[in-house]
């Protein structure tokens, strides 16, 4: 999708506008605005919304790429500002498109080898807890639970973009389907057989690990 050459160019100077301060307080107003031409004012939904986004982000993107992606989300915002409808509040608007800027992040880069330290806290305590119920002291726990953040990492890097990001908001993060499909802007069946589909493509990826370990160590 290509956004409007002015939304770049605003976003090159946000580095020094960002927190700045103006006494408009309404959202609807700030937006009006923007699109009457002061587009400065958009620092304005950054310094509310920034914190708002790097949380989502964070929960869907390694540490390192935070940033960036954070950054594309305010771009594509910045871009796709005059389809806001104002029904709804802006920051669910703002939502939806941190989820689809991080789908498409693991649309580009998901095959990529992505360090363990990369996982987020998320992802290995779910990791965790799937594994810790076959310990059997803690040493093996502690083993299993390292196995765990460096299989999940395998097993999310060889899921579809649609697939991965549908797991971790559903299983992960504890949306239901139905706000799934609204940040997905998807059918609540969709989102409900996608998880259904990525959760088995997901225990057989680990099971077919689990039996080449098994071949390997015989």
């Amino acid at each position: 999708m290509e956004y409007d050459a002015r939304a770049e160019e605003v976003a090159a100077g946000w580095s020094c506008l960002v927190g700045v301060q103006t006494l408009v307080s309404d959202d609807l107003e700030i937006i009006h605005r923007v699109l009457q031409g002061e587009t400065d004012q958009f620092a304005e939904l950054i310094a509310r919304y920034q914190q708002h986004v790097v949380r989502i982000v964070n929960r869907h993107v390694p540490a390192d790429r935070v940033a960036e992606v954070a950054h594309d989300v305010f771009v594509r915002a910045y871009g796709g500002l005059a389809g806001f409808s104002g029904q709804g509040p802006f920051e669910h608007w703002l939502s939806r498109i941190a989820v689809r800027t991080c789908h498409h992040f693991w649309r580009t880069v998901r095959r990529e080898e992505l360090p363990v330290s990369a996982l987020t806290d998320e992802h290995q305590q779910w990791m965790e807890h799937v594994l810790a119920a076959e310990s059997e002291d803690q040493f093996r726990e502690q083993a299993r639970r390292r196995e765990a953040a460096e299989l999940l990492q395998w097993g999310l890097n060889h899921l579809s973009a649609d697939n991965r990001l549908v797991l971790s908001l559903v299983y992960l993060e504890g949306y239901s389907a139905r706000e799934a499909a609204n940040l997905l802007e998807w059918s609540i069946a969709k989102v409900k057989v996608r998880a259904h589909r990525a959760r088995q493509t997901l225990r057989k990826l680990f099971l077919e690990q689990e039996r080449q370990h098994d071949d390997t160590t015989q």
